[in-house]
């Protein structure tokens, strides 16, 4: 049967993953945009993938769900790359936590379900999850457990207590990587392993925008601080990428693994400290 790889996500950093582990494997592509997922599968067919695509927006469980039937017919579901998302610039907090923490926690769900003894997952989250202060451990529980539907009804993401984009990103990206751990158990149970990358700014389109948005000052100094002082590019966090979802990483799940040029080490003990 063929080993299908999932990527959700069309951007540069699922494509840099995807490079290097579906070798000899199938990938479905899928993003919202189909023509963003044309585009990639081209480049991606160039280099002798095998590739079909798909549209697909996390924040509706009918695509979540017509998507896990795409894989399934297409072959078994070894691996699953989650890296599609919105940022604090170009999205309401509304938004993001429907796109970043519900669509998260429902892809996981849902290919949790269907994922091959053996299989992988990764999620891409930020750096910005760390740099949230501290949430009470039923606060943590909340995040990581509550039922996929039940999940944006919680008391604290609440228009009233999430009223600006970068602390819904915070609380969407810690949302993640809570939730990355509860379903390492579930997954376990299939043989299966899921983990999570927060990478800083990685130089993407995306990244970009945030660059040259109304944020970009702040994510300049970032660079010109953080200990290796300089971005990031897609083909690094691929690197981790391929440990994770690979054999080498057969010892590592329910994880995070932050990638930002030590960025979050100057917020809290350098430079980036805030005043």
């Amino acid at each position: 049967m063929t080993d299908v790889i999932t990527v959700i996500g069309a951007g540069s950093i699922g494509q840099a993953i995807a490079r290097r582990v579906s070798a000899g494997k199938h990938i479905l592509l899928a993003d919202i945009r189909q023509e963003n997922a044309e585009t990639a599968a081209k480049t991606l067919r160039d280099a002798g993938f095998s590739v079909t695509t798909a549209a697909a927006d996390v924040s509706s469980r009918a695509s979540v769900q017509a998507l896990v039937a795409l894989a399934v017919s297409l072959g078994e579901v070894q691996g699953v790359i989650h890296a599609a998302g919105v940022s604090p610039s170009q999205a309401s907090p509304e938004t993001i936590l429907k796109v970043d923490l519900y669509g998260t926690a429902l892809v996981l769900e849902a290919f949790g379900a269907v994922i091959a003894r053996g299989g992988s997952a990764i999620v891409i989250a930020s750096q910005a999850g760390h740099r949230l202060g501290s949430l009470s451990a039923e606060q943590n529980a909340a995040l990581a457990t509550t039922p996929v539907e039940d999940l944006l009804a919680l008391p604290m993401l609440q228009p009233s207590k999430v009223k600006d984009s970068l602390h819904a990103y915070q609380l969407a990206k810690r949302g993640n990587a809570l939730r990355v751990m509860a379903e390492a158990v579930r997954w376990g149970k299939r043989g299966a392993r899921v983990n999570r990358i927060s990478p800083g700014i990685i130089i993407t389109p995306l990244a970009n925008d945030e660059l040259n948005g109304p944020r970009g000052p702040g994510y300049r100094r970032m660079l010109e601080l953080c200990p290796a002082g300089r971005a990031g590019t897609p083909d690094e966090v691929g690197t981790i990428g391929a440990l994770l979802m690979g054999p080498d990483g057969a010892f590592i799940t329910g994880s995070d693994v932050l990638m930002d040029g030590g960025v979050t080490a100057a917020y809290w003990f350098g430079e980036l400290a805030p005043a």
